[in-house]
């Protein structure tokens, strides 16, 4: 349905008729409008002015793909020097830890198979591994302002002759820093359980999505820049600007579409169920379907490779300047920067291996396979048990393929756009990427949400034929909503 439609117009006049969901979406504006003013407010005893200078020094160097990702997490907060610096990703990183760790860890995988109290004794501990988290990448963050140079010089991120930290007391400042950044990544935690309790969407998800969509001011400068000639940053506009503006946008609507498709899209898996006894009433035969996501993993395997490609260049520069006859280092670690096929190689195994791995842990085909014999269900040419366990496994095998296709595809558009198209970073995140899964991800599941609000009171939702269809994606690093 055309977005600009009476319907979809009607659909969110009707949201402000609901008392339970106007309120919902009142608290939600809220408690973002809280996020946002953090992810503004400056560090004492710093320039932000040097640390915009800083980073952008590492923009066409090793790790400017690893600080770009950063701060689009963190809704610039970390270019700015801002108390909301590390974001909600110290608890994203926490969780993560604690799905992983269930998979190996015994007494953690009881836990979550305890119900509601073993899951919120998990959600306690990943809390409590949030503060570590956020103490060690603080304490590293205010360790590269106070040592900009030596750092940027190790790292191979460029040269930086300014001063970021103007307190004269550094360990007061790092003590300071440490404890109004730790304080800020808990702050970011409250927020995302508010909204996941009393707004709307999942909290995590929507912080980060608003995070994302803040740098879309200086998306849309960038773009007009290109389409009237002139510089923007690195990138220059040549004198067919115009042209490649409206290459731009067809890339954006045609990258979006591709993006959403492959997030609603499932495999129907038909499910008979015989005639049976619910209470005391017969309830006859009847065909429901198993919907299975394509792209079941989400955006988890693309942050995984990123994470671990980040690793080698950024441990094996300092490593390589500790003497001459570890200067070779400094190859290797040239081997894993952004214009080398090695690079891509590797980052496409891992993406695949990762996608594998999330649905060996997240996907359940035994645990279905029973639930269906337990309800008389079954699927039409399969028998019940062992075997229905085996055909699913097989059949998310085959859609795993694909999704981490997908994934690989979506993931390398940005660097694409960015090496060979000389696109500005801000621009190229939005035309794929890490970025582009989760703000359409979440804005569909958010989406999804309101316009159960407004079945379930009659109302019409914001499609006229069918609902907004697919399985509703969890936070990078969260099972589902409840998780939180």
């Amino acid at each position: 349905m055309n977005p600009g439609s009476p319907a979809m117009f009607s659909a969110f006049a009707n949201c402000w008729r609901i008392p339970e969901l106007r309120a919902r979406l009142i608290a939600t504006v809220a408690l973002i409008f809280v996020a946002r003013i953090g992810a503004n407010i400056p560090l004492p005893g710093i320039d932000p002015k040097d640390i915009m200078e800083y980073y952008h020094s590492m923009a066409d160097n090793a790790g400017g793909g690893v600080v770009a990702m950063y701060n689009m997490f963190t809704g610039g907060a970390l270019l700015k020097g801002a108390v909301f610096s590390l974001g909600i990703m110290p608890y994203i990183s926490a969780s993560i830890i604690m799905q992983l760790a269930s998979a190996v860890v015994p007494s953690i995988a009881r836990l979550q198979q305890e119900g509601d109290v073993g899951r919120q004794k998990v959600a306690q501990y990943s809390r409590y591994l949030t503060i570590i988290i956020a103490v060690i990448q603080s304490a590293l963050l205010l360790g590269a302002f106070c040592n900009p140079q030596q750092v940027g010089q190790a790292l191979g991120l460029g040269n930086f002759t300014g001063t970021i930290v103007v307190m004269e007391n550094t360990t007061l400042f790092v003590l300071l820093g440490v404890c109004l950044l730790t304080s800020g990544a808990i702050v970011m935690l409250w927020l995302g359980e508010q909204i996941t309790q009393r707004g709307i969407g999942n909290g995590t998800s929507m912080l980060i999505t608003i995070g994302i969509l803040a740098d879309i001011p200086g998306a849309v400068t960038s773009f007009v820049t290109i389409a009237f000639g002139g510089k923007v940053g690195a990138a220059t506009a040549a004198s067919h600007g115009w042209e490649k503006a409206a290459g731009m946008v067809i890339l954006f609507v045609l990258v979006t579409a591709a993006m959403v498709a492959i997030n609603q899209a499932v495999r129907k898996i038909p499910i008979q169920y015989a005639q049976r006894m619910v209470g005391k009433k017969m309830v006859a035969a009847q065909t429901n379907y198993l919907p299975l996501k394509v792209n079941y993993a989400g955006v988890m395997p693309v942050i995984f490779a990123g994470a671990i490609m980040s690793f080698p260049p950024m441990l094996l520069r300092p490593l390589s300047g500790l003497s001459p006859q570890l200067s070779f280092l400094a190859g290797w670690a040239d081997l894993f920067s952004r214009n080398n096929w090695l690079y891509y190689s590797v980052y496409a195994v891992l993406i695949f291996g990762f996608s594998y791995f999330w649905i060996s842990i997240m996907f359940r085909p035994v645990q279905i396979a029973d639930d269906l014999k337990k309800n008389n269900g079954y699927i039409l040419g399969v028998r019940p048990g062992q075997h229905t366990a085996e055909f699913l496994d097989f059949v998310m095998t085959r859609l795993t393929l694909a999704g981490s296709l997908f994934l690989l595809i979506i993931a390398l558009m940005p660097d694409l756009f960015i090496l060979q198209l000389s696109f500005p970073q801000r621009l190229a995140t939005f035309l794929g990427g890490t970025g582009g899964l989760i703000t359409v991800g979440v804005m569909l599941d958010t989406m999804r949400q309101v316009e159960t609000y407004l079945l379930q009171r009659n109302y019409e939702g914001f499609l006229k034929k069918g609902r907004i269809g697919g399985v509703p994606v969890p936070a990078p690093g969260l099972r589902s909503e409840g998780d939180l």
